[in-house]
Protein backbone atom coordinates (compact mmCIF):
# COMPACT_ATOMS: atom_id res chain seq x y z
CA UNK A 1 0.00 0.00 0.00
CA UNK A 2 2.82 2.31 0.53
CA UNK A 3 4.85 1.46 -2.21
CA UNK A 4 1.87 2.40 -4.49
CA UNK A 5 1.35 5.94 -2.78
CA UNK A 6 4.89 6.45 -3.00
CA UNK A 7 4.79 5.47 -6.50
CA UNK A 8 2.00 7.71 -7.50
CA UNK A 9 3.63 10.75 -5.59
CA UNK A 10 6.56 10.43 -7.39
CA UNK A 11 4.94 10.01 -10.72
CA UNK A 12 3.21 13.05 -9.65
CA UNK A 13 6.20 14.89 -8.78
CA UNK A 14 7.94 13.91 -12.37
CA UNK A 15 4.83 15.18 -14.18
CA UNK A 16 4.21 18.11 -12.65
CA UNK A 17 8.24 19.05 -12.56
CA UNK A 18 8.47 18.30 -16.50
CA UNK A 19 5.13 20.25 -17.07
CA UNK A 20 6.66 23.27 -14.69
CA UNK A 21 10.28 23.23 -16.97
CA UNK A 22 7.94 23.63 -20.23
CA UNK A 23 6.50 26.00 -19.20
CA UNK A 24 9.44 27.68 -17.87
CA UNK A 25 11.00 27.58 -21.75
CA UNK A 26 8.26 28.92 -22.91
CA UNK A 27 7.85 31.80 -20.65
CA UNK A 28 11.52 33.11 -20.40
CA UNK A 29 11.76 34.10 -23.53
CA UNK A 30 8.15 35.98 -23.75
CA UNK A 31 8.90 37.64 -20.66
CA UNK A 32 12.70 38.59 -22.39
CA UNK A 33 10.70 40.12 -25.27
CA UNK A 34 8.10 41.95 -23.11
CA UNK A 35 11.50 43.91 -20.79
CA UNK A 36 13.64 44.55 -24.13
CA UNK A 37 10.29 46.26 -25.56
CA UNK A 38 11.10 49.04 -22.92
CA UNK A 39 14.42 48.89 -23.41
CA UNK A 40 16.87 51.75 -25.82
CA UNK A 41 18.55 50.97 -28.42
CA UNK A 42 21.97 51.30 -26.72
CA UNK A 43 21.18 49.09 -23.64
CA UNK A 44 19.31 46.41 -25.92
CA UNK A 45 23.14 46.20 -28.26
CA UNK A 46 25.49 46.25 -24.80
CA UNK A 47 23.74 44.31 -22.27
CA UNK A 48 21.43 41.12 -22.05
CA UNK A 49 17.93 41.49 -20.71
CA UNK A 50 18.25 39.46 -17.57
CA UNK A 51 20.51 42.88 -16.29
CA UNK A 52 17.36 44.05 -15.00
CA UNK A 53 18.10 41.59 -12.04
CA UNK A 54 20.92 42.24 -9.51
CA UNK A 55 24.46 41.77 -10.82
CA UNK A 56 27.55 42.30 -10.38
CA UNK A 57 29.29 44.95 -12.92
CA UNK A 58 32.29 46.74 -13.65
CA UNK A 59 31.88 50.74 -12.66
CA UNK A 60 34.22 53.32 -13.64
CA UNK A 61 36.14 55.05 -10.28
CA UNK A 62 38.49 57.02 -12.06
CA UNK A 63 40.40 57.95 -15.33
CA UNK A 64 43.94 57.52 -15.77
CA UNK A 65 45.53 59.55 -18.86
CA UNK A 66 48.54 57.68 -20.88
CA UNK A 67 49.97 60.96 -21.78
CA UNK A 68 50.76 62.47 -18.39
CA UNK A 69 52.32 59.24 -17.25
CA UNK A 70 54.68 58.98 -20.28
CA UNK A 71 53.20 55.63 -21.22
CA UNK A 72 54.62 53.58 -24.62
CA UNK A 73 51.77 51.75 -26.32
CA UNK A 74 54.08 49.66 -27.91
CA UNK A 75 55.38 47.61 -25.19
CA UNK A 76 54.74 46.40 -21.65
CA UNK A 77 53.48 49.35 -19.48
CA UNK A 78 53.34 49.38 -15.69
CA UNK A 79 50.17 51.32 -14.53
CA UNK A 80 49.88 51.07 -10.42
CA UNK A 81 51.82 47.91 -10.09
CA UNK A 82 50.18 46.02 -12.71
CA UNK A 83 52.65 44.81 -16.47
CA UNK A 84 50.04 44.86 -19.16
CA UNK A 85 50.54 45.30 -22.77
CA UNK A 86 47.98 47.53 -25.08
CA UNK A 87 46.00 44.61 -25.93
CA UNK A 88 45.48 42.98 -22.52
CA UNK A 89 44.27 46.37 -21.68
CA UNK A 90 41.81 46.56 -24.32
CA UNK A 91 40.52 43.21 -23.06
CA UNK A 92 40.63 44.39 -19.43
CA UNK A 93 43.86 43.45 -16.73
CA UNK A 94 42.28 42.26 -12.74
CA UNK A 95 44.61 44.10 -10.50
CA UNK A 96 45.60 42.35 -7.19
CA UNK A 97 43.39 44.49 -5.01
CA UNK A 98 40.33 43.34 -7.21
CA UNK A 99 39.65 46.67 -9.35
CA UNK A 100 40.46 46.18 -13.51
CA UNK A 101 41.96 48.07 -15.48
CA UNK A 102 40.75 48.77 -19.22
CA UNK A 103 42.08 50.74 -21.99
CA UNK A 104 39.35 53.12 -24.10
CA UNK A 105 40.34 54.27 -27.63
CA UNK A 106 42.98 54.24 -30.01
CA UNK A 107 46.52 54.02 -29.07
CA UNK A 108 47.09 57.63 -28.84
CA UNK A 109 44.23 59.44 -27.90
CA UNK A 110 43.37 56.29 -25.44
CA UNK A 111 42.27 56.69 -22.03
CA UNK A 112 42.76 53.76 -18.89
CA UNK A 113 39.48 53.37 -16.97
CA UNK A 114 40.01 52.12 -13.63
CA UNK A 115 36.95 50.10 -12.61
CA UNK A 116 35.29 48.21 -9.50
CA UNK A 117 32.78 45.79 -9.64
CA UNK A 118 29.36 46.71 -7.59
CA UNK A 119 26.17 45.16 -7.27
CA UNK A 120 23.68 47.24 -9.89
CA UNK A 121 20.26 46.92 -11.99
CA UNK A 122 19.65 48.07 -15.55
CA UNK A 123 15.95 49.77 -14.80
CA UNK A 124 16.53 52.38 -17.69
CA UNK A 125 12.84 52.24 -18.81
CA UNK A 126 11.22 54.17 -21.75
CA UNK A 127 7.93 54.03 -23.44
CA UNK A 128 10.17 55.33 -26.74
CA UNK A 129 9.97 52.21 -28.56
CA UNK A 130 5.99 51.95 -28.33
CA UNK A 131 5.85 55.69 -29.53
CA UNK A 132 7.97 54.67 -32.53
CA UNK A 133 6.12 51.68 -33.29
CA UNK A 134 2.37 52.77 -32.89
CA UNK A 135 2.35 56.30 -33.46
CA UNK A 136 4.78 56.39 -36.58
CA UNK A 137 6.60 59.19 -34.09
CA UNK A 138 10.39 60.18 -35.17
CA UNK A 139 13.22 59.28 -32.25
CA UNK A 140 16.08 60.93 -31.77
CA UNK A 141 18.95 58.76 -30.41
CA UNK A 142 22.00 60.32 -28.78
CA UNK A 143 25.27 58.30 -29.91
CA UNK A 144 28.01 57.48 -27.25
CA UNK A 145 30.40 60.31 -29.09
CA UNK A 146 27.49 62.88 -28.30
CA UNK A 147 26.05 62.99 -32.55
CA UNK A 148 21.85 62.86 -32.40
CA UNK A 149 20.64 60.62 -34.81
CA UNK A 150 16.98 60.94 -36.14
CA UNK A 151 15.50 57.61 -36.53
CA UNK A 152 12.00 57.41 -39.05
CA UNK A 153 9.09 55.88 -36.87
CA UNK A 154 7.35 52.75 -38.14
CA UNK A 155 3.22 53.31 -37.81
CA UNK A 156 1.94 49.86 -36.92
CA UNK A 157 -1.27 50.85 -36.47
CA UNK A 158 -2.34 50.70 -40.04
CA UNK A 159 -0.86 47.03 -39.78
CA UNK A 160 -2.98 45.98 -37.00
CA UNK A 161 -6.24 47.05 -38.61
CA UNK A 162 -5.60 45.33 -41.46
CA UNK A 163 -4.52 42.48 -39.61
CA UNK A 164 -7.93 42.81 -37.92
CA UNK A 165 -9.98 43.40 -40.99
CA UNK A 166 -7.94 39.88 -42.47
CA UNK A 167 -8.78 38.27 -39.30
CA UNK A 168 -11.92 38.38 -37.83
CA UNK A 169 -13.86 37.85 -41.23
CA UNK A 170 -11.59 34.91 -42.10
CA UNK A 171 -12.92 33.41 -38.64
CA UNK A 172 -16.59 34.31 -38.77
CA UNK A 173 -17.04 32.91 -42.32
CA UNK A 174 -15.71 29.74 -42.16
CA UNK A 175 -17.04 29.05 -38.51
CA UNK A 176 -20.71 29.84 -40.05
CA UNK A 177 -20.61 27.50 -43.53
CA UNK A 178 -18.71 24.70 -41.37
CA UNK A 179 -21.66 24.76 -38.93
CA UNK A 180 -24.25 24.33 -41.60
CA UNK A 181 -22.26 21.27 -43.27
CA UNK A 182 -21.52 19.89 -40.06
CA UNK A 183 -25.20 20.00 -39.08
CA UNK A 184 -26.12 18.53 -42.42
CA UNK A 185 -23.87 15.61 -42.41
CA UNK A 186 -24.72 14.69 -38.42
CA UNK A 187 -28.49 15.24 -38.84
CA UNK A 188 -29.72 14.94 -42.32
CA UNK A 189 -29.75 12.38 -44.84
CA UNK A 190 -28.77 12.65 -48.58
CA UNK A 191 -27.51 10.96 -51.46
CA UNK A 192 -23.46 10.48 -51.24
CA UNK A 193 -23.56 12.42 -47.58
CA UNK A 194 -20.38 9.66 -47.02
CA UNK A 195 -18.33 10.10 -49.90
CA UNK A 196 -19.13 13.93 -49.78
CA UNK A 197 -17.81 13.90 -45.97
CA UNK A 198 -14.63 11.50 -46.87
CA UNK A 199 -13.82 14.31 -49.85
CA UNK A 200 -13.58 17.37 -47.24
CA UNK A 201 -11.33 15.47 -44.86
CA UNK A 202 -9.69 14.46 -47.07
CA UNK A 203 -8.33 18.05 -47.87
CA UNK A 204 -6.80 17.84 -44.40
CA UNK A 205 -4.00 16.27 -45.55
CA UNK A 206 -3.50 18.66 -49.26
CA UNK A 207 -0.55 21.53 -48.36
CA UNK A 208 -1.87 24.48 -48.70
CA UNK A 209 1.38 25.45 -50.77
CA UNK A 210 0.29 23.66 -54.06
CA UNK A 211 -3.10 25.21 -54.19
CA UNK A 212 -1.35 29.32 -54.02
CA UNK A 213 -0.54 29.58 -57.66
CA UNK A 214 -3.86 28.05 -59.37
CA UNK A 215 -6.00 30.31 -56.56
CA UNK A 216 -3.59 33.32 -57.32
CA UNK A 217 -4.17 33.03 -61.61
CA UNK A 218 -7.93 32.52 -60.57
CA UNK A 219 -7.87 35.63 -58.77
CA UNK A 220 -5.52 37.66 -61.04
CA UNK A 221 -8.37 36.86 -64.12
CA UNK A 222 -11.05 37.75 -60.92
CA UNK A 223 -9.33 41.38 -60.40
CA UNK A 224 -9.21 39.68 -56.57
CA UNK A 225 -5.72 39.73 -56.27
CA UNK A 226 -4.35 42.55 -53.25
CA UNK A 227 -8.32 42.47 -51.47
CA UNK A 228 -9.13 41.83 -48.51
CA UNK A 229 -12.17 39.75 -50.26
CA UNK A 230 -9.52 37.67 -51.68
CA UNK A 231 -7.95 36.50 -48.61
CA UNK A 232 -10.82 36.15 -46.86
CA UNK A 233 -12.08 33.29 -49.61
CA UNK A 234 -8.55 31.82 -49.30
CA UNK A 235 -8.79 31.41 -44.93
CA UNK A 236 -11.66 30.40 -45.51
CA UNK A 237 -11.18 27.61 -48.24
CA UNK A 238 -8.28 27.13 -46.00
CA UNK A 239 -9.45 26.15 -43.22
CA UNK A 240 -13.17 24.78 -43.83
CA UNK A 241 -11.76 20.94 -43.69
CA UNK A 242 -10.73 21.39 -40.19
CA UNK A 243 -13.74 23.09 -38.95
CA UNK A 244 -16.17 20.95 -40.60
CA UNK A 245 -14.60 18.06 -38.83
CA UNK A 246 -14.22 19.77 -35.54
CA UNK A 247 -17.78 20.76 -35.85
CA UNK A 248 -19.19 17.38 -36.64
CA UNK A 249 -17.93 15.75 -34.05
CA UNK A 250 -19.27 17.79 -31.44
CA UNK A 251 -22.72 17.87 -33.06
CA UNK A 252 -23.16 14.61 -33.72
CA UNK A 253 -22.69 13.83 -29.96
CA UNK A 254 -25.48 16.13 -29.29
CA UNK A 255 -28.59 14.45 -27.21
CA UNK A 256 -31.09 12.58 -29.93
CA UNK A 257 -33.65 13.14 -27.77
CA UNK A 258 -33.37 17.12 -27.79
CA UNK A 259 -33.16 17.24 -31.43
CA UNK A 260 -36.06 14.73 -32.09
CA UNK A 261 -38.71 16.85 -29.44
CA UNK A 262 -38.04 19.80 -31.43
CA UNK A 263 -38.80 18.05 -34.78
CA UNK A 264 -42.22 16.26 -33.30
CA UNK A 265 -42.92 20.01 -32.02
CA UNK A 266 -42.67 20.85 -36.24
CA UNK A 267 -40.01 22.99 -35.91
CA UNK A 268 -37.51 22.91 -39.16
CA UNK A 269 -34.05 21.96 -39.39
CA UNK A 270 -33.24 25.56 -39.64
CA UNK A 271 -34.99 26.47 -36.51
CA UNK A 272 -33.55 23.47 -34.53
CA UNK A 273 -30.00 24.31 -35.83
CA UNK A 274 -30.42 28.06 -34.74
CA UNK A 275 -32.58 27.44 -31.60
CA UNK A 276 -30.60 24.42 -30.23
CA UNK A 277 -27.76 23.44 -31.68
CA UNK A 278 -25.45 26.93 -32.12
CA UNK A 279 -26.33 27.71 -28.44
CA UNK A 280 -25.12 23.86 -27.43
CA UNK A 281 -22.18 24.25 -29.81
CA UNK A 282 -20.55 27.01 -28.48
CA UNK A 283 -17.69 24.97 -27.04
CA UNK A 284 -16.54 23.00 -30.29
CA UNK A 285 -17.09 27.06 -32.05
CA UNK A 286 -14.50 28.80 -29.48
CA UNK A 287 -12.43 26.16 -30.35
CA UNK A 288 -11.72 26.25 -33.72
CA UNK A 289 -12.20 30.28 -33.51
CA UNK A 290 -9.07 30.19 -31.30
CA UNK A 291 -7.45 28.22 -34.04
CA UNK A 292 -8.26 30.17 -37.14
CA UNK A 293 -8.06 33.14 -35.44
CA UNK A 294 -4.29 32.33 -34.37
CA UNK A 295 -3.58 30.53 -37.48
CA UNK A 296 -4.63 33.63 -39.94
CA UNK A 297 -3.58 36.33 -37.48
CA UNK A 298 0.33 34.80 -37.72
CA UNK A 299 -0.17 34.01 -41.34
CA UNK A 300 2.88 35.57 -43.68
CA UNK A 301 2.98 33.35 -46.76
CA UNK A 302 -0.83 33.44 -47.81
CA UNK A 303 -1.13 37.38 -46.88
CA UNK A 304 2.00 37.97 -49.12
CA UNK A 305 0.76 36.17 -51.81
CA UNK A 306 -2.92 37.37 -51.78
CA UNK A 307 -2.26 40.86 -50.65
CA UNK A 308 1.36 41.78 -52.28
CA UNK A 309 3.30 44.43 -51.25
CA UNK A 310 1.06 46.84 -51.07
CA UNK A 311 1.44 49.21 -47.88
CA UNK A 312 -2.52 50.22 -47.56
CA UNK A 313 -3.15 46.31 -47.48
CA UNK A 314 -0.14 45.31 -45.66
CA UNK A 315 -0.71 42.98 -41.94
CA UNK A 316 1.28 42.89 -38.80
CA UNK A 317 3.64 39.60 -39.97
CA UNK A 318 4.58 41.34 -43.30
CA UNK A 319 5.05 44.54 -41.19
CA UNK A 320 7.62 42.83 -38.94
CA UNK A 321 9.55 41.17 -41.46
CA UNK A 322 9.97 45.03 -43.54
CA UNK A 323 11.30 46.06 -40.16
CA UNK A 324 13.72 42.85 -40.19
CA UNK A 325 14.66 43.70 -43.90
CA UNK A 326 15.21 47.58 -43.52
CA UNK A 327 16.34 47.70 -39.71
CA UNK A 328 17.75 44.36 -38.96
CA UNK A 329 20.02 46.43 -36.01
CA UNK A 330 16.95 47.91 -34.49
CA UNK A 331 16.08 45.19 -31.78
CA UNK A 332 14.31 47.59 -29.90
CA UNK A 333 11.45 48.09 -32.51
CA UNK A 334 11.29 44.75 -33.43
CA UNK A 335 10.83 43.47 -29.72
CA UNK A 336 8.09 46.25 -29.41
CA UNK A 337 6.63 45.30 -32.68
CA UNK A 338 6.36 41.38 -31.79
CA UNK A 339 4.92 42.35 -28.38
CA UNK A 340 2.16 44.23 -29.85
CA UNK A 341 1.01 41.43 -32.04
CA UNK A 342 1.22 39.44 -29.49
CA UNK A 343 -1.03 41.19 -27.44
CA UNK A 344 -4.72 40.39 -29.47
CA UNK A 345 -3.82 36.50 -29.75
CA UNK A 346 -3.46 36.42 -25.96
CA UNK A 347 -6.31 38.10 -25.69
CA UNK A 348 -8.70 36.15 -27.73
CA UNK A 349 -6.73 33.19 -26.44
CA UNK A 350 -7.61 33.41 -22.63
CA UNK A 351 -10.94 34.84 -23.47
CA UNK A 352 -12.22 31.55 -24.90
CA UNK A 353 -9.71 29.21 -23.61
CA UNK A 354 -12.53 27.69 -21.25
CA UNK A 355 -14.31 26.50 -23.74
CA UNK A 356 -10.91 24.76 -25.35
CA UNK A 357 -10.26 21.69 -24.25
CA UNK A 358 -14.28 20.78 -23.71
CA UNK A 359 -14.46 21.66 -27.53
CA UNK A 360 -11.80 19.26 -28.45
CA UNK A 361 -12.71 16.62 -26.28
CA UNK A 362 -16.68 16.93 -27.88
CA UNK A 363 -17.56 13.51 -29.78
CA UNK A 364 -14.05 11.74 -28.04
CA UNK A 365 -16.57 9.39 -26.14
CA UNK A 366 -19.49 7.91 -27.02
CA UNK A 367 -21.82 6.00 -24.64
Amino acid sequence: MRSGKRQKLISSITINGILLILVLIWTIPSFGLFVSSFRDRTAIQTTGWWTIFPHRAWETTRVISPTELGLDATGPMVIEGTTATFEELREGVTTPDGMRLQWLGNRRLGRIEVQEQVWTVNWDFSLSNYEQVLGGKNFEYQRPDGTVETIPGDDFSSALLNSLAVAVPSTVIPILIAAFAAYGFAWMNFGGKRFIFILIIALLVVPLQIALVPILRDYTALKLNGTFLGIWLAHTGFGLPLATYLLFNYISSLPRETLESAFIDGASHFTVFTRLVLPLSVPALASFAIFQFLWVWNDYLVALVFLGGNRETEVVTMRLANIVGSKSNDWHLLTSGAFVSMVLPLLVFFSLQRYFVRGLLAGSVKG
